[in-house]
């Protein structure tokens, strides 16, 4: 049974422009204000831990500021996207690929710029089909669930897959059978099986529970794409709000620092927090395995981002070719061994 991720403490924002206008009071505010939102799922353990502990109002102190923190709760980069673009909220958060379309859109304008990685974890393909075995083993008959089919993280790490494997003439080739679903359902019809879904591009902690069930197995990981452990979540906020705000994003980017030193010295309390934070329904061992699992690395330094940067602009999805991982990073971020 897939778990439904609640936060009813966050504001739940709509996904059209039309319904930002009663929160452009609390987005892009002047030093000492910061509006976060943030998507459902473990890759989001960092926030919660800065949320839970008050970090940011603490490294705030340090600068002698008094932070207002407003946390915020969207479904999907689009949202998220149009969010930050009409100044409904100062820091957003996304996987790589809708992270860089925004970067190479707002190149000279905006200049939407990563702050962090929220952390390294593979996501895998799944499916309940016992034919496929391999990507070349899909058909028209079958449906691949994906959070934003053509779009998000799970179709575009897919396209460059296909490139690689059919050419780059073809990298949309798996668009035509993949469909828009929320996780949590995709779980449940891949988990429950006679749907028309029989495949899942996955995440944690779905994907957990989906290879519990033994009529669900693994076809690929983003890992075997991309060639080991590499970001999956970024957060990202506009060059105005980096530069007019330079003691409010510092308690940010070291609230984070910090949030994952504590997870990596205790990671059953990090298991807990989650669930705490999230009032998540797993079960807290499962919590656990994922926190505990060495494929994942809770990390603020971004692992690997700049193969989709290569690769998305090879393939024309992205207009701007960048250099290296550092122009679409803050300055920040650069200390890291980074990439």
């Amino acid at each position: 049974m897939a778990t439904s991720f609640k936060r009813p403490a966050l504001t739940v924002l709509a996904a059209t422009i039309g319904l930002f206008a009663g929160l452009l009071s609390s987005g892009a505010q002047a030093e000492g204000k910061i509006s976060i939102a943030q998507q459902f799922g473990i890759g989001y353990l960092i926030l919660d831990v800065v949320r839970d502990q008050k970090l940011i109002e603490k490294h705030g102190k340090q600068e002698g500021l008094d932070i207002a923190v407003d946390w915020n709760s969207i479904s999907g980069a689009t949202a998220m996207n149009e969010a930050l673009l009409a100044g409904a909220l100062d820091v957003v958060s996304a996987g790589i690929p809708p992270m860089l379309v925004l970067w190479d859109r707002t190149k000279g304008k905006q200049n939407v710029k990563a702050i962090a990685s929220l952390g390294s974890m593979p996501n895998y393909l799944l499916t309940n089909n016992p034919n496929v075995k391999t990507l070349k083993d899909f058909s028209d008959k079958d449906r691949i669930a994906v959070p934003a089919a053509g779009v998000g993280f799970q179709s575009r790490t897919l396209q460059i897959e296909t490139a690689k494997q059919f050419g780059n003439d073809n990298f949309k080739k798996f668009d035509n059978i993949s469909v828009s679903v929320p996780h949590p359902d995709a779980t449940s019809a891949l988990i429950a099986g006679g749907s028309e879904i029989n495949s899942h591009f996955s995440s944690p902690p779905f994907q957990y529970q989906e290879l519990e069930n033994p009529n669900v197995h693994k076809v690929l990981s983003s890992y075997d794409i991309l060639g080991g452990q590499a970001t999956f979540n970024v957060l990202y906020t506009t060059q105005k709000f980096h530069d007019e705000n330079p003691k409010t994003y510092k308690a940010f980017y070291d609230a984070l620092a910090e949030a994952e030193k504590i997870i990596k010295a205790d990671k059953p309390a990090a298991a807990k927090t989650y669930i705490a934070v999230e009032q998540s329904k797993l079960p807290l061992p499962l919590v656990e395995k994922i926190v505990a699992d060495p494929e994942i690395d809770f990390t603020v330094v971004p692992q690997r981002t700049y193969i989709y940067a290569e690769k998305l602009h090879e393939l024309g999805v992205l207009k701007n070719k960048a250099t290296d991982w550092k122009e679409y990073f803050f300055e920040e971020a650069h200390g890291g061994a980074g990439s």
